[in-house]
């Protein structure tokens, strides 16, 4: 028996794909995963909804703008953008393509701390752009009533990030569903997330490295979501190369692992729970 797989957060419409979409994307049905391809700034976000009509039964778009695209800070990401061209944070521009029917989420949008350095002077200005950036988009998700899908990456050995998203998003204050993508956090962190009500991805990186294990045996499996974030960390049996909508299955039956479940039950559940938390 095949297991039915929701990847909650894809990039099948960045251009490492051009040349071998359709093929991936048919490896992901007859896998049986569906996908949402998730938005880093404007122009990937318009891609991701173009793809999510041509294919209405199987892709669900997010539109969002990453905090590593702020000017300040920019970088060019080859796989996700062929050129080197900065594109500058428009709410209005996002909050048009955000109407789409196809459109599923806000995001991904939040903080990112990995690759700002200490001695870096203009520490707290970036990070306080990030911030400003990130709960505009906030802003947009309770408008629309939209889940938001956060990117939050702390500085490498601590939970700097997530300790701020706490104090940005009062739980009592904000009711949507809110999504931490690729969670890494400790123990410690996790149980503040889990009682202020997020919802966690756990991708690839499950599959070879053990130390997310303490986290997810915590967090209950109904606020637990599948991801690849393809093309990037595919799990073992595929690792250094480019990861795919297809290879979460390798993911899930980790999972079931850690949870104590067999596979199909595992994924049953967790896709249960992204048809509800995105309203599929």
């Amino acid at each position: 028996m095949q297991a039915e797989i929701i990847d909650v957060h894809s990039h099948v419409q960045f251009p490492v794909y051009d040349a071998d979409r359709e093929v991936v994307i048919k490896r992901a049905k007859e896998a049986g995963v569906k996908m949402l391809a998730v938005g880093t700034q404007a122009s990937i976000s318009e891609a991701a909804i173009k793809l999510a009509h041509q294919y209405p039964n199987d892709i669900w778009a997010t539109v969002g703008y990453h905090p590593n695209h702020l000017s300040k800070q920019w970088y060019h990401d080859h796989k996700e953008q062929s050129e080197a061209v900065p594109e500058k944070f428009d709410i209005g521009r996002l909050r048009h393509l955000a109407k789409d029917p196809k459109v599923a989420a806000i995001g991904e949008c939040g903080l990112d701390y990995f690759r700002l350095t200490t001695n870096d002077q203009r520490l707290t200005t970036i990070k306080n752009l990030q911030k400003e950036v990130f709960l505009e988009q906030v802003e947009l998700a309770q408008e629309l009533e939209k889940p938001l899908m956060i990117h939050c990456r702390p500085a490498k050995g601590t939970d700097d990030a997530y300790l701020d998203l706490l104090a940005l998003i009062p739980n009592s204050q904000f009711l949507i569903p809110k999504i931490v993508h690729f969670y890494v956090g400790s123990l410690e962190i996790t149980k503040k997330l889990v009682a202020a009500g997020f919802y966690f991805t756990f991708g690839g990186v499950i599959t070879f490295a053990r130390d997310y294990d303490e986290a997810i045996k915590y967090i209950p499996l109904d606020r637990i979501l599948l991801e690849t974030d393809c093309p990037y960390v595919a799990p073992a049996s595929h690792r250094g190369k480019r990861n795919e909508p297809a290879y979460i299955v390798e993911t899930a039956s980790k999972m079931a692992e850690l949870k104590n479940l067999d596979l199909i039950s595992l994924a049953s559940r967790i896709s249960d729970n992204a048809l509800k938390v995105f309203s599929l």
